[in-house]
């Protein structure tokens, strides 16, 4: 595997790539701390992959099992996901959003920035101090980059991660929705938070198609449990099933603390939980 890349983007932004971590970022305030919070990123990155390469065994386990890992990032992972058992989950769930958190937190302690973001493939960490505002998409389809909303993130928000999870993401999923995105107080624990959202957008349909995971991938941390393949056209009453479904699980993570809000999407129909309630910016 080639070593960590670091690339220039237009508009102020750092593309950093190593093996299936992608990361973007970007930060904002006097020239000096945006470079030296830059500098802090890129010294830690490419020493990301090789430390959660060496826990895999354990960070594919299920939380039910308690896993120990050693490594920051690792460690991270297993407390974002700690609230939510017993619901099946593993560490994994929560390693895009926890190598986000990571990059922030190490910006942030290198030089004061007015606001940042980091976003590792879709699931972002953002800091925003008072007074300033962060503006972020909303994609109704991530695989296709289909935005059909925004959202202003103010420090009195609270919002300190968004992570977006589906049949149409990275990995496999349990569920059918085609996107859910959940705001939290951090991008670790909406990583794990949006996963098992996700998965709970379901039901029963002959439109649906499942294969055990295994079959798609003999590392899957899903093991054989049924993953979504593909799906047909659905009736308005499965898509109102299935919505109402994962709103369930999201309202009850939501007066639980986990999280602060999130949006569900399938088939053209939403659903939303503590969105109304942010503080306007």
């Amino acid at each position: 595997m080639e070593g960590a890349a670091v690339q220039r983007l237009t508009g102020d932004r750092l593309h950093l790539s190593h093996g299936p971590i992608d990361v973007v970022l970007r930060a904002w305030g006097v020239p000096a701390a945006v470079r030296a919070a830059e500098a802090a990123a890129t010294a830690l990155f490419p020493t990301i992959l090789p430390g959660l390469a060496a826990e895999l065994a354990a960070l594919r386990r299920p939380m039910a099992e308690a896993p120990r890992v050693a490594h920051p990032i690792a460690r991270r992972m297993v407390t974002a996901c700690a609230p939510f058992a017993p619901i099946f989950i593993t560490p994994m769930a929560a390693v895009a959003g926890s190598v986000a958190d990571a990059l922030l937190a190490e910006m942030l302690a290198a030089a004061p920035l007015a606001k940042a973001f980091v976003n590792d493939g879709g699931d972002i960490a953002l800091h925003v101090a008072p007074g300033d505002v962060l503006a972020i998409g909303l994609a109704a389809d991530p695989q296709h980059l289909v935005l059909d909303g925004a959202l202003r993130v103010t420090a009195a928000s609270g919002i300190g991660g968004v992570a977006t999870s589906g049949r149409h993401g990275r990995s496999f999923s349990l569920g059918i929705a085609d996107a859910v995105t959940v705001l939290a107080h951090d991008a670790a624990t909406a990583d794990a938070a949006a996963t098992l959202i996700a998965n709970a957008v379901d039901c029963d349909s002959p439109a649906i198609r499942r294969a055990p995971a295994s079959t798609l991938d003999l590392d899957s941390d899903l093991g054989d449990r049924l993953v979504t393949v593909d799906v047909g056209t659905l009736s308005d009453a499965e898509v109102a099933r299935a919505l109402d479904a994962g709103l369930a699980r999201a309202e009850a993570f939501r007066t639980a603390g986990h999280i602060i809000g999130a949006a569900l999407r399938l088939g053209g129909a939403v659903r939303a939980t503590g969105l109304a309630t942010l503080p306007p910016p």
